[in-house]
């Protein structure tokens, strides 16, 4: 078993589009979505973001950071939320990705979440990260 991400990307098109259905069909059609993971044992997690008007942007390319609040003037893709999938293959995951209820011109991006067993295990950083997930519950 391995987990994957299904990264949710919307267009300000596509987003404008979901804010055109009316919020409770909405739920209905993630809620049957997400059930159907919780039933096959594969949800590990789970989540959806907050309109991005209301988020900032962190710009790393220069010397010092730059805050810029949202809406970030061109979006061609906004990631949108995402589902943490535990399924055997990457092409168990593109099938739970097929099935997910979308709008027309969103986009879907899958990628494998490495286990923390397959980082160097005599590394202090992964030792005290091992430690923390034990402690946690998360190992």
């Amino acid at each position: 078993m391995a987990k994957y991400m299904l990264i949710m990307r919307g267009t300000d098109e596509s987003n404008a589009k979901m804010m055109e259905t009316p919020f409770e069909e909405m739920l209905e059609l993630v809620g049957r979505f997400n059930d159907e993971l919780i039933k096959a044992g594969v949800l590990v997690a789970a989540e959806g973001l907050d309109d991005p008007s209301k988020g900032v942007v962190v710009d790393y390319s220069g010397e010092t950071p730059v805050v810029t609040d949202g809406p970030y003037g061109e979006t061609k893709e906004l990631f949108g939320g995402f589902y943490i999938l535990e399924v055997a293959s990457k092409e168990e995951a593109v099938e739970w990705a097929r099935r997910m209820p979308a709008i027309p011109g969103a986009k879907c991006e899958i990628r494998r979440v490495p286990s923390i067993d397959e980082f160097p295990q005599d590394n202090e950083w992964i030792i005290k990260e091992r430690a923390w997930r034990e402690r946690t519950g998360q190992l």
